[in-house]
């Protein structure tokens, strides 16, 4: 029998404002932060992020570049070791995250994650997933531990675009599924252990909080509003979604992102946009009800989600291909499915979505 296994961050934090709270956070992981953050970012928080830190000890700042590549990261590794970090910040998106996890991986010094947008659920994980410089994907790399400090400030989340927080939504609505499939077959999470009863408690609740107030949500963030349903939204979207996928475990849903890669028109979109497509062609390869799966289309027209390869204005009758057997062959979890699959099955769900 494989053992089960659970791993989250040490410490979550989550709320309007909760950027004050980073100064007294790094001082109880350093003296020399190391803060990696896009040129976006670092324009719009720089200097609070300076004024919040100031005190904390002679924080330094690294510039992400755009895409998480094993260049970017050793580019910013060795700017971190020249400053004699102590501490990293990730601050940012999700490739500056997982960059910035990079940086943690190659110092084996303590991270404090800092997500600006909800657009997926990277925050709380160990993974760090690395492009290469066309944007295909290349490869996962694990930290030896969950970040010590996740930092949500919802004040912030709420400013960018909306369209991130729609891509984060579309992310955690898969867990749910693939997590079952995950448990159901006997696969292992990445902590190399079976999913626990809690993951799977953890992804259906996700699941029901995006449902019952992804709407009101995504309407509030349209109008910049902090409110207690963009508050539940984002807990689903950043915490629960990632202690979901981790300790429970993927499923065709988030393998089907590799093959997105590969397709110019599909890598260009965001990874939740990705994972919201992937799981419908889960879902229609389970069988599901014609009933249920018209009705989370609807969800998706609603707050603006792809439902085919068509809103992502993929043409080539070739797509699909690509996609799928891109999947099949590079995907370790794919087979993490109850109903027999193989290829041809995947190429007929992404038919009935056409």
């Amino acid at each position: 029998m494989t053992f089960r296994a659970f791993g989250a961050p040490h410490r979550y934090m989550q709320g309007p404002d909760a950027l004050a709270e980073l100064k007294g956070l790094a001082a109880l992981y350093g003296r020399r932060p190391f803060v990696v953050a896009d040129a976006v970012v670092a324009e719009l928080l720089g200097d609070r992020l300076r004024a919040e830190l100031d005190g904390a000890g002679h924080a330094t700042f690294g510039l992400f570049g755009g895409e998480c590549t094993a260049a970017e990261i050793e580019t910013l590794a060795s700017a971190a070791r020249a400053a004699q970090a102590d501490v990293i910040i990730g601050v940012g998106g999700g490739k500056a995250i997982d960059t910035a996890k990079g940086v943690r991986m190659a110092l084996g010094i303590p991270i404090i994650i800092v997500p600006t947008i909800a657009s997926n659920d990277s925050p709380t994980s160990r993974l760090a997933v690395l492009y290469r410089e066309d944007h295909v994907l290349s490869e996962v790399r694990l930290m030896t531990a969950s970040p010590d400090v996740v930092l949500v400030d919802t004040s912030i989340i709420v400013q960018a675009p909306v369209r991130f927080f729609i891509a984060g939504i579309g992310d955690a609505l898969s867990k749910k599924f693939e997590v079952e499939q995950c448990a159901a077959v006997g696969g292992t999470n990445f902590f190399k252990g079976s999913p626990t009863r809690l993951a799977l408690r953890i992804a259906d609740a996700c699941y029901g909080i995006i449902r019952a107030e992804g709407e009101a949500a995504v309407q509030a963030v349209r109008n910049h509003e902090t409110t207690e349903a963009v508050e539940n939204a984002i807990e689903a979207s950043i915490l629960m979604s990632g202690l979901a996928f981790e300790s429970g475990g993927l499923s065709i849903a988030h393998s089907l992102t590799r093959g997105f890669s590969a397709v110019p028109e599909i890598a260009r979109a965001l990874h939740g946009e990705q994972v919201a497509l992937g799981l419908l062609v889960q879902l229609v390869a389970e069988g599901r009800d014609p009933a249920f799966l018209n009705d989370l289309r609807d969800f998706y027209r609603r707050i603006g989600l792809p439902t085919s390869l068509a809103a992502f204005g993929v043409s080539d009758p070739g797509a699909v291909e690509t996609i799928v057997q891109t999947s099949w062959q590079t995907a370790p979890y794919i087979k993490n499915f109850t109903h027999p699959l193989s290829p041809q099955i995947l190429h007929t769900a992404f038919m009935t979505l056409a």
